[in-house]
């Protein structure tokens, strides 16, 4: 008998906070974290365009299942504004359309930007890989069509405006999901009536991930896999925002089999009483982490409201 038979080899799994380079896309970037960590079961949490750097979430192995989950994570951005040019693409890479040398002074860039705080509405850009009809609204730009956009609500939370040269400015920007900084730059140009496109982009944060959680994939590159392995965070560090749901055994096979967990019968069972943990206050709507006894995290579940009482359904589960 082949000894090695019956050995079972542990796909890599967790969560890679990758600093993604300039010049490479997002796809890129997971292609060579597939390779370095031998695995197909490899994704990313949002896209960054090409000229962008910073933090990047790559999940691999039973993480990449959350990627649904993760999209709708706040973001922080460090973007250059450079006014005075408008772009088809609303950055610097793209084709200039439009030149302006009579900048507003700094006052009134402040006002400007310190005005799209807020709820807002904000048009897509053609270059984007936002899709209208089953087509890349980039695929379609680079054909040379144009076609209507339909304005979304973006939530901007803050804008810090620094000054760099007069028609250059850095922006720091903390995001909802869904929100184009190239488009944000427009708009501030816009507004001041010179134009404006955005000249760097550096993503500071995404979600509770900072730049101080990155690696480089030079770094990467040069790791042993016993190194590489070992910076992968738990899948369950995904959710540390969510309010975590303790469940003893009995509970934790039935959450684990798919059926709903009722709150009051959690509450009078002994030994969850006994664990000295205390339920989250829960409402109809909430996420929660779904933490077992036996399995640890193991599931994200939603609240739900039935006949019988509050329950907790697992609607995403990470491990069998």
């Amino acid at each position: 008998m082949n000894p090695n038979q019956n050995v079972k080899t542990t796909e890599p799994d967790g969560v890679l906070v990758l600093d993604k380079p300039a010049g490479m896309t997002s796809h890129d970037c997971v292609a060579i974290v597939r390779r370095l960590y031998r695995t197909k079961k490899v994704g990313h949490t949002g896209t960054l365009d090409p000229m962008a750097t910073g933090v990047l979430p790559i999940l691999i192995g039973r993480a990449a299942k959350a990627a649904e989950y993760l999209t709708a994570e706040n973001k922080h951005y460090i973007a250059g504004l450079k006014l005075g040019v408008t772009t088809d693409t609303e950055d610097t890479t793209g084709t200039v359309l439009s030149a302006c040398t009579a900048i507003p002074d700094e006052q009134a860039v402040r006002e400007a930007v310190g005005s799209f705080v807020g709820e807002i509405l904000q048009v897509p850009p053609m270059y984007s890989a936002l899709k209208i009809g089953g087509q890349k609204l980039v695929d379609l730009a680079r054909q040379g069509v144009t076609v209507e956009r339909q304005a979304r609500p973006i939530t901007v939370y803050s804008i810090g405006c620094e000054r760099q040269a007069h028609d250059r400015y850095l922006l720091d920007v903390v995001c909802s999901k869904g929100t184009y900084i190239r488009t944000l730059c427009a708009d501030v140009g816009a507004r001041l009536g010179c134009g404006g496109a955005m000249a760097s982009l550096r993503r500071a944060g995404s979600g509770a991930f900072t730049l101080e959680d990155t690696v480089t994939l030079d770094a990467l590159e040069a790791m042993e896999e016993a190194a590489r392995l070992s910076l992968l965070r738990p899948t369950e560090s995904l959710f540390s925002a969510l309010e975590a749901l303790y469940l003893p055994p009995f509970f934790e096979r039935l959450c684990a089999n798919g059926q709903p967990v009722f709150v009051n019968k959690l509450l009078r069972d002994r030994s969850y009483v006994s664990g000295a943990v205390s339920a989250p206050a829960v409402a109809p709507g909430m996420r929660v982490r779904i933490v077992g006894a036996e399995k640890g995290f193991f599931a994200v579940g939603e609240v739900c409201e039935s006949p019988d009482g509050i329950c907790v359904r697992p609607v995403k589960k990470f491990v069998l």
